[in-house]
């Protein structure tokens, strides 16, 4: 992948997502859609970037839709096989599973993260995922 439109899809790059790099395994970048009632933002991950377990808490509602927009990359829930992702599919998570999702290790990857409306929402960050289960991803 060599511009930018293949890196991060229609929405483009954005900045360095330095505000969540803590739970971050590499590089991502973050470019804000819109937070105006429902927040979506753009989120590129560079190859083998891939973000920490973790889990979108709500009283009522909430969750996380994922619509992958460019390159190849991963989707896991806790106790579950990890999904490989490619642009047009689509990810539903609830909320009050614990999940991951980021870059395959040999290809840039993007995807449009929506937050679903809910009351009492709150993101929690978990453990990093494990290298080696991680580099048994093809």
């Amino acid at each position: 992948m060599n511009n930018e439109m293949e890196k991060a899809g229609l929405f483009g790059l954005g900045q360095p997502n330095d505000a969540f790099a803590q739970y971050f395994i590499g590089q991502s970048y973050l470019n804000p859609v819109t937070t105006e009632g429902i927040g979506i933002f753009n989120v590129t991950f560079k190859p083998g970037c891939r973000n920490n377990w973790h889990i979108h808490h709500a009283g009522k509602g909430g969750g996380q839709i994922l619509l992958c927009m460019s390159g190849r990359g991963w989707y896991q829930e806790w106790g579950k096989e990890a999904r490989e992702l490619h642009p047009g599919d689509a990810v539903v998570i609830p909320p009050e599973v614990k999940h991951w999702h980021g870059a395959a290790k040999d290809s840039w990857f993007a995807h449009l993260a929506l937050e679903v409306p809910g009351k009492n929402t709150s993101n929690e960050w978990c453990e990093a995922v494990d290298d080696a289960v991680y580099a048994k991803l093809n």
